[in-house]
């Protein structure tokens, strides 16, 4: 995978991924981080938390893509991207990516979290753990924006996003035609949503 690297005034948004972004890989472990703070800390959810970083299974080094916006070496925001036909794990106890895995039971997440079974192809993608601590959702639309481009960059044809039910929201005001994937649900974390939007 080639780097991607945008400017937008002040900010940078970059595509991170071992093996090949190995020099670069402080903006991830700073991004993680981030995560515990707003995830852990500000919305008490019950994450894994290491050494100060937010982890767990789907972000398996080789498996998951980050958008990483920061100023310099300061993290604004970012999110993860996993594709779609992805397996991590055997069949039998392994994991494939949030959306699918609510789905089939495999993770403590609601299965009506979508009405029939999610994609397993490689022209869908999966973006889970948005993040952004700007006041004026520039580093928002950064993301989405720049998710946009690198998947269909990738050949992908469409995005899946789990999050609360403002996200769609968010995506219908940025230009996006997000469909919801399943019913509202919620549990002690708060109310959360998968959708699916075509690239454009």
């Amino acid at each position: 995978m080639k780097d991607k690297v945008e400017d937008d005034g002040a900010l940078t948004v970059e595509f991170l991924k071992l093996p090949e972004n190995t020099e670069k890989w402080p903006l991830v472990m700073k991004f993680l981080r981030l995560r515990t703070h707003v995830f852990v800390e500000r919305m008490k959810w019950d994450l894994l938390v290491d050494k100060e970083i937010e982890f767990e299974q789907y972000d398996t080094a080789t498996v998951a893509t980050y958008i990483i916006v920061h100023r310099d070496d300061y993290v604004l925001g970012g999110a993860r991207l996993i594709r779609c036909d992805t397996r991590i794990g055997n069949e039998e106890h392994g994991y494939t990516y949030m959306i699918r895995d609510a789905y089939r039971g495999r993770i403590p997440l609601p299965r009506e979290i979508c009405s029939s079974p999610p994609p397993t192809d490689p022209h869908s993608w999966e973006l889970t753990r948005l993040i952004s601590i700007t006041n004026d959702r520039q580093t928002a639309r950064l993301i989405l924006d720049s998710a946009n481009e690198f998947i269909k960059r990738e050949g992908g044809r469409r995005c899946l996003f789990l999050g609360p039910p403002a996200f769609l929201r968010m995506a219908s005001n940025y230009g996006y035609d997000p469909q919801p994937m399943g019913k509202v649900c919620g549990n002690e974390t708060g109310r959360f949503l998968a959708f699916s939007c075509d690239v454009i």
